[in-house]
């Protein structure tokens, strides 16, 4: 039976039924900034803590989940990233390394740098056994879906399944492809767009006008995600019809949360209410507070190196600027509602973020 078509006015009214966890408030995975003392915290509240798995080794994400269960036995959620991994291309690598050589240059670091850290990789068939053999309740995926032989052995755990529409298009190719939920990403959402069908960001909508569209449209439950950062935003999201809310921003300040002092710093600061979109840092649009490489390369141009081939080159130059206390070249990675981000518990965040369920209820 086709799964997209008019809203169904049967399928359960929020997402608690469907997870098992007692709010309807997910933790957006943020890779980079978080790890299984966020998702933990975040799911031991009643919530559907997330964990992001881009950027860890098949080992890593046996520790991480490891970790997490040995702090709660809630239900969570493991987040992958299904990028069409590119081609490289030498001569737009060398073109944008020299694009950023006078930054180099003004902050000493060699031009042959080479960077450190993890790399953002999408999933693969070395992941998938790692899902069937620690069988998480919960599976995620930003860009799409993974190949339909990968997507089948993480259904046959039993995980329940989402992933992320930035259009009513990749809702209904989402729906089709029985996701279990459809995650309503606003262009007002902090990170990477999960945009996967089109590169156009004129077709990129707010929350609140593209989450009514989208519950219109498929017969799967709806979460919205992209502003909300308080109980008066989850509580308009529920009157819009979305089945639950996703939120990261709000969490980015919190004491689980990895960030570093210079990410803080720009959070708390007259900065975070100038966000935008932008494919400098990475190679993708993600929406970050602007700040150096942004208002000066960017937000948005087609000359650099495609997602995430564009990250190494400026990796270096982010690692400098923050050993002398700069967010010049970080990805700062924020909502366009930062106001509510406070330094409390993941787990008071939830619970004041489930508040604008709980009235309605």
């Amino acid at each position: 039976m086709s799964t997209s078509g008019p809203h169904n006015p049967c399928m359960p009214s929020t997402i608690d039924a469907l997870f098992g966890i007692e709010l309807p408030i997910i933790q957006a995975p943020m890779a980079g900034a978080q790890g299984s003392a966020m998702a933990a915290a975040v799911s031991a509240a009643g919530g559907l803590g997330s964990l992001p798995a881009a950027m860890l080794t098949t080992e890593g994400l046996r520790r991480e989940i490891g970790e997490l269960r040995a702090r709660t036995d809630r239900p969570f959620n493991v987040n992958f990233f299904c990028h069409e991994p590119p081609s490289f291309d030498a001569a737009r690598d060398a073109a944008w390394r020299a694009r950023l050589a006078p930054y180099y240059d003004e902050l000493g670091v060699a031009r042959d740098a080479e960077p450190s850290g993890p790399a953002r990789e999408p999933f693969s068939a070395e992941m998938a056994s790692v899902i069937e053999e620690l069988r998480p309740p919960v599976v995620s995926f930003h860009f799409g879906l993974p190949e339909e032989s990968l997507l089948e052995r993480v259904r046959r755990t039993g995980a329940k399944i989402l992933s992320s529409a930035t259009t009513v298009e990749e809702a209904r190719w989402l729906a089709e492809r029985g996701v279990d939920a459809v995650i309503a990403q606003g262009v007002e959402a902090g990170g990477h767009r999960g945009m996967f069908l089109t590169g156009d960001m004129t077709t990129q909508l707010g929350t609140f006008a593209l989450l009514p569209q989208i519950v219109d449209a498929v017969r799967v439950p709806v979460i919205a995600a992209g502003g909300i950062a308080d109980a008066r935003g989850v509580a308009a999201a529920f009157d819009l019809g979305a089945a639950g809310v996703q939120a990261g921003t709000a969490y980015l300040l919190c004491p689980e949360s990895t960030i570093s002092p210079v990410y803080r710093a720009a959070l708390q600061s007259e900065a975070a209410a100038h966000t935008a979109v932008t494919n400098v840092i990475t190679g993708r649009p993600a929406r970050g507070i602007v700040n150096r490489i942004i208002r000066e390369l960017g937000p948005l141009r087609d000359d650099l190196p495609p997602f995430p081939l564009a990250t190494p080159t400026v990796m270096p130059l982010r690692a400098a600027a923050e050993a002398r206390g700069s967010g010049d070249f970080s990805p700062l990675w924020s909502g366009q509602n930062a106001s509510h981000c406070r330094p409390v518990p993941a787990a008071e965040v939830t619970r004041e973020l489930a508040k604008g369920w709980l009235r309605r209820s």
